[in-house]
């Protein structure tokens, strides 16, 4: 093999990688636009109390309220429905509702919250003492419109 099919070689080789990269990369941002396409607005208030958590939902769940005890470093799972375990899930989805499943956890210092389904966001953690609220949705920390 002479050097000149070594170098063509090589630069297939090359150009392969390439283009294999690129069309991974295209097909992650389409991925990520798909999931963001495909999210339904929901907007909940979480207060931190002494015991746990209350929160109150503006936009898009099943639920108005829902307050339950919680220690920090304690998960819970939450849907559109309210209160769930991970394993047990509603498989009754309705058209109303946004379709969300978050796990919130309360920590000495605020909030850590893990998307699950229907948030672009994969984990979301802000500052909150206690009385004092936040707000957030299937994009983030937000405000209350």
């Amino acid at each position: 093999m002479g050097l000149k099919t070594k170098l063509t070689t090589n630069k297939t080789i090359v150009n392969l990688i390439i283009v294999a990269l690129f069309l991974g990369a295209s097909s992650v941002i389409t991925a990520q636009e798909k999931k963001s396409i495909d999210l339904k607005d929901f907007k909940i208030i979480v207060e931190k109390t002494d015991n746990g958590l209350k929160m109150k939902s503006l936009e898009g769940s099943a639920w108005i309220d829902l307050s339950f005890n919680l220690q920090n470093d304690q998960q819970q799972a939450i849907d559109e429905y309210g209160m769930t375990e991970l394993n047990e899930v509603s498989s009754n989805k309705d058209s109303n509702p946004a379709d969300f499943l978050f796990i919130i956890t309360k920590t000495n210092s605020g909030i850590k919250l893990k998307g699950i389904e229907g948030t672009a966001w994969v984990e979301l953690s802000f500052t909150l003492t206690k009385n004092k609220k936040q707000v957030f949705n299937q994009y983030g920390v937000t405000i209350i419109n």
